[in-house]
């Protein structure tokens, strides 16, 4: 009788705690992309607008200070092949990925140490990556997203689009 009683605690316990718990504001994403014989993965939690001014001087992301486009951890990027990203050579590997908006061109930096917190870049020593890209408008995303709209046999455009926001990175991989 007492195991039973005991059994039947942990059953109400096990079945209750999931319910009690609080889903996160920022739901955990991942997109996958093959390009030729290339996988492309993004991972990111993704912030919701909710109202509020997202970007510039009022925004929730500032102008001219280091962003990861994400919340709760550093999004990052990952090839299992090397590729060209943004024009440039980028070996195979993980990489957190990081943003500096700007009014005009923005900065986009790929730095080898990705399990990293949302706020702590890791520092340039580990940059492997920083280019110049040109935002683009588009119709509201209300909550940030990673997708390939353009997949061609070698190459594909990633964007990052949040807001009226549109960061297009072009992905080139190898003719094989």
């Amino acid at each position: 009788m007492m195991i039973t009683r005991f059994c039947a605690v942990l059953v109400a316990v096990a079945c209750a705690s999931p319910a009690l718990a609080q889903p996160p504001a920022s739901q955990h994403g991942t997109v996958t992309q093959k390009i030729n014989t290339t996988t492309v993965t993004i991972t990111y939690d993704r912030p919701v607008a909710r109202g509020r001014v997202l970007f510039g001087e009022n925004g929730i992301v500032v102008s001219d200070a280091l962003w990861t486009p994400g919340a709760n951890r550093a999004t990052t990027l990952e090839l299992d092949r090397s590729a060209r990203v943004a024009g440039v050579a980028l070996p195979a590997g993980r990489y957190s990925v990081w943003l500096i908006p700007r009014t005009g061109e923005w900065t986009l930096i790929l730095n080898r140490v990705w399990d990293t917190h949302h706020g702590i870049h890791p520092g340039e020593a580990d940059d492997v990556l920083r280019v110049s890209v040109m935002p683009e408008r588009a119709s509201h995303m209300e909550t940030l997203a990673f997708y390939f709209p353009v997949v061609g046999p070698y190459g594909a455009t990633l964007r990052m689009h949040w807001g009226e926001v549109v960061l297009p990175i072009a992905i080139e991989v190898e003719r094989q």
